[in-house]
């Protein structure tokens, strides 16, 4: 019988037993150790498929939990008063936890302080969502970067440490809290009958994540740079959904990333670049929060977007139904896969903003709802970026053609042909897909006229130009 307290190890977007600083500490202390998820305040807000897919990852991570002589405690509620009661019942005498960065998350954390902080109770967080901390990266010129570039050169050489390993067993109390249940929990309820359909293209858990970035090193990294922006090849690593809830870490990432660098492989420097775009995005969001609700450059509150959700327009978007092929394929992968290629997220939002002048929030909200690698900030400062309102972003002149781009990029069409199903005689099984997974009430079918662009390429750019010249910026 342990006489040491036990540890409450609070788990949220860090799925993981290798390189996870918290789990690393808190085994050192040879204490107990206790895993606990709460379906918090946070993670009630979340949209349909991340919540789904945050659900997979919790049951697939107490499965590993148990093969290391552990469990995952589940509770629901506030988290600083979950908290509260899991140390009232198991007399624990601290509580850890890996650093968030989003405005809600923040606001989450500093409750669960200002509860526990009442307590002889001691608290740590740690750091492992990130490569580099916010506040440990700055110019000399201010506090903080508002530029990519500059980011990149300043973070490109630094050292990064090598991953933690993998523990061995984990302690156990002597006795374990109840745990709720996560099938009463029903993470899946708002997804209906589209979650059979993405459930074929979902990659959970730490070991698939594990093997997915061995995969994509061994057989994609060497053409990353070019493939990266073909939609009709699977040239990239789809990472972002495993990093999205911690099922591996970014050191993992970036130390495959440097090995293929030091091997010569073409695209590695790429690869790296992408997962210091992700740092950006998480620097901004530390530093100026308000990225994820408004605009970033103030200037731009007075544009005269669109911000009526229920308009023709809007609808057509969301179902794939503008008669832009390449807005459409992209709108109809994320709704299949739960996935969205990075060059159709840059043209289906472009197409929102800028052809059909509607607010970025709106596509930010319904990225939320559909994209199984929701990122706060990664969604944030990609719909500003193509807006033109954020920092770093597209100018706000610059309007992708969505069929110039579909030539360019897709010349042989087969993104389109694989996505869209209207006007093919045997369409494929994923084009097929899209009228399973969404919801019956759009009343839709592959024996559908394709239908005419609701807005064409030529008059969307001339209508955006149009009013950015109507005003000063």
């Amino acid at each position: 019988m342990s006489t040491k307290k036990p540890i409450l190890l609070w788990f949220r977007r860090d799925l993981r037993l290798s390189d996870h600083p918290a789990l690393t500490k808190a085994l050192s202390q040879d204490c107990p150790v206790i895993p606990v998820f709460i379906h918090d305040e946070v993670v009630e807000t979340h949209g349909a498929a991340p919540k789904w897919r945050l659900g997979l990852a919790v049951a697939e991570f107490a499965e590993t939990l148990k093969d290391k002589g552990s469990r995952l405690i589940l509770r629901r509620g506030k988290a600083a008063e979950v908290l509260q009661d899991l140390v009232d019942e198991t007399g624990a005498g601290a509580v850890y936890f890996t650093r968030a960065y989003d405005p809600d998350a923040v606001k989450r954390d500093k409750a669960v302080h200002e509860t526990l902080s009442q307590h002889d109770i001691e608290i740590k967080r740690f750091r492992g969502h990130l490569l580099f901390e916010p506040d440990d990266v700055s110019p000399k010129t201010s506090d903080f970067y508002k530029v990519y570039t500059p980011m990149w050169k300043s973070v490109r050489d630094r050292d990064v440490a090598e991953p933690l390993a993998t523990p061995g067993d984990i302690a156990a109390p002597d006795s374990w809290p109840d745990s709720d249940s996560l099938e009463d929990w029903n993470m899946g309820a708002a997804m209906e009958r589209g979650a059979d359909i993405v459930a074929d293209y979902v990659v959970v858990g730490e070991s698939a994540a594990q093997s997915r970035l061995g995969s994509f090193m061994a057989n994609w990294i060497d053409d990353y740079q070019e493939n990266r922006d073909l939609p009709w090849r699977p040239g990239t690593s789809k990472l972002s959904e495993n990093l999205t809830y911690g099922e591996i870490s970014p050191r993992a990432c970036w130390h495959a990333g440097q090995r293929a660098l030091q091997e010569g492989k073409k695209g590695a420097e790429t690869f790296l670049k992408e997962l210091v775009w992700r740092e950006f995005a998480y620097h901004l969001v530390h530093h100026t929060p308000r990225i994820v609700s408004e605009n970033w450059r103030e200037d731009w509150d007075a544009f005269p977007w669109n911000e009526d959700e229920r308009k023709a327009e809007v609808k057509a978007w969301k179902q794939g139904r503008t008669g832009i092929k390449f807005v459409d394929a992209a709108m109809r992968e994320m709704y299949v896969t739960g996935h969205m290629h990075n060059r159709g997220r840059m043209i289906v939002a472009s197409y929102l903003t800028k052809h059909l002048m509607c607010h970025w929030k709106i596509g930010l909200k319904w990225f939320e709802d559909c994209l199984i690698d929701w990122d706060p900030a990664s969604n944030a400062m990609g719909w500003q970026w193509s807006a033109g309102s954020g920092p770093d972003a597209t100018p706000y002149f610059r309007v992708f053609n969505p069929v110039t781009q579909l030539d360019k990029f897709d010349k042989n069409r087969d993104y389109v042909t694989t996505w869209i199903a209207e006007g093919q005689s045997n369409p494929p099984k994923e084009a097929l897909q899209y009228f399973k997974a969404i919801p019956e009430q759009w009343n839709m079918s592959a024996g559908d006229p394709y239908p005419d662009p609701i807005v064409t390429a030529d008059a969307g750019r001339k209508a955006a130009l149009d009013a950015y010249e109507n005003r000063s910026f």
